[in-house]
């Protein structure tokens, strides 16, 4: 089955049907369907601290992610890529600056609300899968999940839809040791996508796979955001998998350079 027809039916679950959908564009023109921002990054600073030493790693980011685009940040190590990542995935807190995601000033929130809107609006995809050893692949795609009210059959049905999404329909009660490298990457882009979030963000997605099970998940994440229109932030030094991204920023010093 197609993946924009298996995210379509996550999609009608929570509520947005294809029905929800048209009734709230009607009024738009197609230009702002299109073009509207999903993410607003708008005079982003961050620092850190070593010891009383002040560390600059961002300074005064701006910028927008339209809805539906493909994103992908390079620069040489610390540039800040990360760091701006995990700002907008709300894993790190801003200095000074505005952070809008589906229209919500991200900033504002408290811990707690970060939190619940981290589980419901982000889908994490890291460099060492971050799979847990002892749960199966089924187990570890539901765990998401484990956070909402989902009743156990909804909850059943999400996953084995994730799965089929990324052809591990028939390893679902495999173990991460069980499975090879792209395999387990494939486990977490469905543990990643099984909340049908607003964004998914991608951290070196890449960086611990041979070359062929690389192309594979770039394969997995441009058909996920071609066909079932997710948008995608990644972290990436592979000028391969960067060329399937639709957008390209590098940063440098915490800066973006003039030319993206």
């Amino acid at each position: 089955m197609a993946v924009g027809k298996q995210t379509a039916n996550v999609t009608e679950w929570y509520g947005y049907t294809r029905e929800t959908i048209i009734e709230e564009t009607k009024n738009m023109n197609e230009s702002e369907v299109l073009s509207a921002p999903i993410v607003e990054v708008i005079g982003l600073n961050k620092s850190y601290y070593r010891g009383n030493q002040i560390i600059p790693v961002l300074n005064d980011i701006t910028f927008d992610i339209c809805e539906g685009d493909f994103l992908a940040l390079m620069g040489p190590s610390g540039s800040g890529k990360t760091t701006l990542l995990n700002l907008i995935a709300g894993i790190d807190k801003v200095d000074s600056g505005i952070i809008r995601v589906g229209g919500i000033d991200i900033t504002t929130l408290s811990e707690t609300e970060l939190a619940r809107w981290r589980g419901i609006n982000v889908g994490f995809v890291f460099q060492f899968y971050n799979l847990i050893p002892v749960l199966t692949a089924f187990d570890n795609v539901e765990l998401p999940l484990l956070l909402t009210n989902l009743p156990r059959k909804i909850r059943r049905e999400h996953v084995e839809m994730a799965l089929k999404v990324v052809n591990l329909a028939d390893r679902m009660e495999h173990y991460p040791g069980q499975l090879s490298g792209g395999q387990q990457q494939r486990v977490a882009i469905a543990r990643a996508i099984v909340t049908d979030p607003t964004i998914l963000v991608a951290d070196e997605p890449t960086g611990d796979l041979d070359r062929a099970s690389a192309e594979e998940i770039m394969a997995l994440m441009e058909r996920l955001n071609a066909e079932s229109g997710k948008t995608i932030i990644m972290v990436t030094h592979d000028p391969r998998a960067a060329g399937k991204a639709h957008t390209l920023k590098h940063l440098d010093k915490g800066v973006f350079n003039s030319d993206t």
